[in-house]
């Protein structure tokens, strides 16, 4: 069973008690859980073959109309949300430098249905807790940032992309700065060398239609020149173009309404299998499959 499924079981029990009638806000439990895996895929930094390190302190910016409904509950939402950053991280084999913790904070510039993710790594001095098992808890490594300083959270804009490299180790690892590799292309732990190629099937759905992505970018719009037509008048003649790779991701060409990835308006993002896409009134989903 997947990371996210097991998330959304988890919350089922409370959207059916305490959480029932704050989950009719614009923003989802599940789109923020979306949002706190692909911070971390964004900023995955390799120290060496077996260690590659993620942010694990986050804050979640809502709106004020999302903030008043959720901060009542962010207490249990935060620990699930944090539960499902460590299943997440466990499946990716990565590690973190402290314990795990998810923040939600109001912002005054975000418009209802809109929120923000910032991330650090926070280095801890003592082990995880015992409920950071496995991959997830770090081996020896770097001490906690020097007295004085300390690791802040870089300033975000809506939709910008990934914020940068989470912040060095005190004593850097022989090579100097850590590389960072895109998500699927972390080399084995047992040598060096790149993973087996696998072929990876793409496709998008728009109103139950599927329009499968055979080639390297893939333009959307209203215009019969793109490679896929949206009759939509919200939508651009050249509205958006997805561009296949690792990681998959699409880029607005100048629309005038914009794009909305993931809840996010944005006007280029990370896509991962299930991410959900807005242009004009159109809703359309991008799907991903090995084999």
């Amino acid at each position: 069973m997947g990371v996210m499924k097991r998330f959304e079981q988890r919350l089922e029990g409370l959207v059916n008690g305490t959480f029932a009638k704050v989950f009719k806000s614009e923003v989802q439990p599940v789109e923020i859980a979306g949002a706190l895996q692909r911070e971390c895929d964004n900023n995955a930094t390799i120290w060496n073959r077996e260690r590659t390190v993620v942010p694990n302190d986050f804050i979640v910016e809502l709106s004020a109309p999302d903030f008043e409904r959720l901060s009542p509950y962010s207490g249990q939402l935060g620990d699930e949300l944090a539960g499902l950053v460590r299943d997440y991280a466990k499946q990716q084999r990565y590690t973190f430098m402290g314990p795990i913790k998810v923040h939600l904070e109001k912002a005054d510039d975000l418009d209802t249905g809109l929120y923000r993710v910032r991330s650090r790594t926070l280095a801890s001095s003592t082990s995880q807790s015992p409920g950071d098992p496995g991959p997830a808890t770090p081996p020896p490594g770097p001490a906690a940032p020097p007295a004085g300083g300390g690791y802040g959270y870089p300033p975000r804009a809506v939709g910008d992309g990934p914020a940068g490299a989470p912040p060095m180790p005190a004593s850097p690892p022989p090579g100097g700065r850590p590389n960072l590799a895109p998500v699927g292309d972390r080399p084995p732990a047992g040598g060096p060398g790149p993973l087996p190629s696998t072929q990876v099937r793409r496709w998008i759905e728009i109103n139950g239609t599927r329009h499968q992505i055979s080639r390297a970018t893939l333009v959307l719009g209203r215009s019969t020149e793109a490679d896929v037509r949206i009759d939509d008048p919200g939508v651009s003649r050249r509205h958006c173009e997805i561009r296949t790779g690792t990681p998959s991701t699409i880029q607005d060409l100048g629309s005038t309404n914009g794009i909305v990835v993931d809840g996010q308006h944005t006007t280029r993002a990370t896509l991962r299998d299930g991410s959900r896409i807005v242009v004009g009134s159109t809703t359309i989903v991008y799907r991903q499959a090995e084999g």
